[in-house]
């Protein structure tokens, strides 16, 4: 799908904040809001844009006990459809948030959130490791996140005073 310079410009402004206002989107790009509002929808409806996301840093929730977890799979891929249909049938599970195909020794690389370790094993074990074509599972559980989606977490404010002295 070709887009045009305008087009572009647009994605590249929403994929840093999907809240813009839609008027501040198009004076930042010199259009109007009518033709801003005619391009997200056309974009939307190609499925350019897939979805508005946000992201959270859920280590400040003092109520949230969840855990993240990468799983790298091995797999066999099957004759006529390669990695897809195993992919599919691993992002249809609830627990699974990504997967991507991946090259190196996993071929497969598996996104989970649970509410425990013992939440994202028992997926694991009763789950993901029984599936035909699965050969193997490396799981690595993520224990502090620095920066996700190109927003970095507690990142300090640098001072930016100008500094006076006698």
């Amino acid at each position: 799908m070709h887009l045009n310079e305008k087009e572009l410009e647009i994605l590249s402004i929403i994929e840093t904040n999907s809240r813009i206002d839609h008027g501040d989107l198009g004076k930042m790009t010199d259009q109007s809001t009518d033709e801003i509002e005619t391009a997200l929808k056309k974009m939307e409806d190609m499925r350019v844009i897939v979805r508005y996301a946000t992201v959270i840093n859920w280590a400040k929730v003092d109520e949230y006990e969840g855990v993240t977890a990468m799983i790298d799979v091995k797999v066999t891929p099957k004759r006529g459809v390669g990695f897809d249909d195993v992919a599919q049938r691993i992002y249809r599970f609830k627990e699974v948030e990504s997967v991507y195909l991946m090259s190196g020794v996993y071929d497969l690389s598996v996104v989970v959130r649970g509410r425990s370790m013992n939440e994202v094993a028992r997926f694991v074990s009763e789950k993901l490791s029984t599936l035909d074509s699965v050969i193997s599972t490396t799981t690595h559980f993520i224990l502090k996140k620095y920066k996700h989606d190109g927003t970095i977490f507690d990142q300090v404010e640098e001072d930016k005073r100008i500094v006076v002295s006698p």
